[in-house]
């Protein structure tokens, strides 16, 4: 079954159209964003069994005041034998970091995790069986960073802490962020404090 899902954000608010089932997971979304760079941003994300990422598809873009509007896209595709491929281009003129990165860095990554968005929590939270126990597990991301939309290797680690009747709390972190995020039993963010609380 298809689900909309809204987070409202510290600068911003996400809406993404997401069916999980049978190890899979399909998302449509968009989000908003301020601060010194505004954008729009796009977003199609498949996942092939296990809910490991298979295809990410995004498209940022927004209007610089000294130059212009500018438009990026970056596709992200990770093969059934664990090679990632990065294609990425860029119109227009931002302050802002090159879109893309290196595929070779990404080998042992099974997902993806695109920045500020609450959704790609969801593949290793169920992969892992987070919500009823277990880990600590380390786990190599292809991030991508918002708005530039640069692929850059995240390990993360992952580790239930507790359940409170319906919801359970997992702790994710990464070099110099901590959090106590907050899932749903259907494995979607209800809250992930400072990136987003589900309404």
């Amino acid at each position: 079954m298809v689900e909309s899902v809204v987070w409202v954000k510290p600068e911003g608010a996400e809406l993404v159209e997401v069916e999980v089932g049978g190890g899979r997971l399909v998302a449509s979304g968009a989000a908003v964003g301020g601060g010194a760079v505004p954008y729009r941003l796009e977003y199609e994300l498949t996942t092939g069994d296990r809910f490991v990422t298979a295809r990410l598809l995004v498209q940022a873009h927004g209007v610089d005041g000294g130059t212009g509007p500018w438009r990026r896209w970056l596709e992200l595709v990770n093969r059934p034998e664990g090679e990632w491929t990065v294609n990425a281009r860029a119109e227009g003129h931002v302050a802002l970091p090159p879109p893309g990165g290196d595929a070779g860095e990404l080998g042992g990554a099974l997902d993806c995790d695109l920045g500020l968005s609450p959704l790609t929590n969801t593949m290793p939270v169920l992969r892992g069986g987070f919500l009823d126990g277990g880990g600590p597990v380390e786990h190599l991301m292809a991030w991508v960073s918002v708005p530039d939309l640069a692929v850059h290797p995240s390990w993360q680690t992952y580790e239930f802490v507790r359940r409170d009747g319906e919801r359970s709390v997992v702790r994710y972190s990464s070099p110099g962020f901590t959090r106590e995020i907050v899932f749903g039993a259907d494995g979607i963010v209800l809250d992930y404090p400072s990136i987003g609380r589900r309404v």
